[in-house]
C-alpha cells in the first residue's frame, strides 16, 4: 500500500471574481516594458503632432489678419462703436421707440459732430502740414547747440576707433510737402472707409438683439440658453461702459490740453488737443508722442527755452495725473492691464496693422480680457493680462 501513488491535490476554490483575474492579467501585459515604451512614444508623437498644428493655424490666423487689414479694420471699428452706442439705442427701445429710429438719430448726431471737428481741424492741420518744411528749417538753428555737442562725441568716438567722419549730406526741404491732388485722390478710398463703418455700425444697433436671439436659439438646454444670455449681456455691459467711459476720459484730457495751450498762447489748440484726445488711446506711447509734438510746437512758437518746454511739461504733468489717479479710480481694477501686456499688444497689433492697429490695440485686448474672464476655462488668460 505504501507503495501507491498519492492522489493529486485538489485546486481550492478560487474566492476571486471572474472579472478581477482579467483585468489582472491585462494590467500585467500593459505593464510589460515593450507596450510601455510604445505607448510612451506614441503619446510623445501625438502631443508634438498637436504643437505642430497649434502652430500652423497660429501662424495662419495671423497671415490673415495681417492679408485682411483693409476688411477687418473697419469691422472692429465698427463693432467697438456698436457697442459703445448700443446702451443708447437700447435705453430708446425700452420706452417703445423704434430700434431702427434710435439707431438713425444716434448716426446722424454721430455723424454732424464728426463733420463738423473736421471742418473745424482740416484747415490749421493743412497749414502745419504745408508750413512743415520751412518750420524745420527754422527749428534746426534752435537745436544747433545740442546737435554741435552731439557731432563733437560721434567726432571723437569715430576718430578713437580709427574711422573716418561722415560729412551731413543737406536734404530737400520738400520731403513733407504734398499738393491738393494727392487729397483728391485719397479721398475716394477714405469715403468708402467711413461709409463701411457707418453702415456697419447701423447695422449693429439695428439688428445686434436679433443676432443674439439666433444664438440663443441655438442652444440645446434651457440652461445652456439662460448662460449665453447671461454671458453675452453682461459682457455688453461692461465693454459699453469701458469703452464709452474710455472715450469720456480721453475727450476731456484733450479739451484740457486745447485749454492750456490756448492759456499759453500755442497756436490752433484745438488741433494739438484733439491730437492728445486720439493718442491716448495708445497708452504710455501716446503720452510720449504727444508730450514730443508739444515740446517740438512750443520751440517753433516761443524763442526762449523755458517757456517753450513749459506746455509740454504741463501735459506731461495733466497725463501722469490721469494715468495714474483718475482712470484706475474710475474704471476700477477690472479693466486694468499688465504695462508687459499692454507694450506686447501695442509690438503685435502695431506690426500687423500699423496706426489703426496701435489705436485699436488695448481697447480690443481690454474686450477679450473682459470676455475670457466669463468663458468657463478661459479665465486663465485675463488673470495674465490683468495688473
Amino acid at each position: 500500500m505504501s507503495d501507491l501513488p498519492s492522489p493529486l491535490p485538489t485546486p481550492l476554490p478560487s474566492t476571486a471574481a471572474p472579472g478581477v483575474a482579467v483585468s489582472t492579467i491585462a494590467a500585467r501585459s500593459r505593464r510589460t516594458p515593450g507596450s510601455s515604451r510604445s505607448t510612451r512614444r506614441i503619446s510623445r508623437h501625438l502631443r508634438s503632432i498637436r504643437i505642430s498644428l497649434t502652430g500652423i493655424i497660429m501662424l495662419a490666423l495671423l497671415y490673415t489678419v495681417a492679408i485682411g487689414k483693409s476688411i477687418l479694420v473697419p469691422l472692429v471699428l465698427a463693432g467697438f462703436i456698436g457697442l459703445a452706442l448700443n446702451p443708447i439705442v437700447a435705453a430708446a427701445a425700452r420706452v417703445r421707440i423704434p430700434r431702427w429710429l434710435a439707431a438713425v438719430t444716434v448716426m446722424i448726431l454721430l455723424g454732424t459732430g464728426l463733420v463738423s471737428a473736421v471742418a473745424t481741424l482740416s484747415t490749421p492741420a493743412l497749414n502745419w502740414f504745408h508750413e512743415a518744411p520751412t518750420a524745420m528749417r527754422a527749428f534746426a538753428p534752435k537745436i544747433k547747440p545740442m546737435t554741435q555737442q552731439i557731432e563733437a562725441a560721434s567726432r571723437a568716438t569715430q576718430t578713437l576707433v580709427g574711422g573716418t567722419v561722415a560729412r551731413n549730406v543737406p536734404q530737400s526741404p520738400n520731403g513733407l510737402a504734398f499738393t491738393a491732388w494727392d487729397i483728391v485722390a485719397g479721398a475716394p478710398k477714405v469715403l468708402a472707409s467711413i461709409l463701411t463703418v457707418a453702415l456697419l455700425v447701423f447695422f449693429f444697433l439695428v439688428y445686434g438683439d436679433e443676432i443674439l436671439r439666433r444664438a440663443v436659439e441655438i442652444s440645446p438646454t434651457f440652461s445652456y440658453k439662460r448662460h449665453t444670455v447671461s454671458i453675452v449681456r453682461s459682457i455688453q455691459v461692461e465693454v459699453s461702459s469701458y469703452l464709452l467711459l474710455t472715450a469720456a476720459i480721453n475727450v476731456t484730457l484733450g479739451l484740457v490740453t486745447a485749454g492750456m495751450l490756448y492759456l499759453y498762447g500755442v497756436p490752433d489748440p484745438l488741433l494739438w488737443g484733439s491730437v492728445a484726445a486720439i493718442a491716448n488711446f495708445i497708452p504710455y506711447v501716446g503720452a510720449i508722442t504727444t508730450t514730443t509734438i508739444l515740446a517740438i510746437v512750443g520751440t517753433l512758437h516761443f524763442q526762449e527755452l523755458g517757456p517753450a518746454l513749459l506746455p509740454a511739461a504741463t501735459f506731461a504733468g495733466i497725463t501722469a495725473v490721469e494715468g495714474n489717479m483718475i482712470t484706475p479710480m474710475l474704471q476700477g481694477r477690472r479693466s486694468r492691464l499688465s504695462p508687459v501686456a499692454i507694450l506686447l499688444w501695442l509690438l503685435i497689433w502695431g506690426w500687423l496693422w500699423g496706426i489703426p492697429g496701435a489705436l485699436l490695440a488695448v481697447p480690443m485686448l481690454t474686450c477679450v480680457k473682459l470676455i475670457t474672464a466669463k468663458l468657463r476655462g478661459w479665465q486663465w488668460f485675463a488673470h495674465i493680462v490683468s495688473r
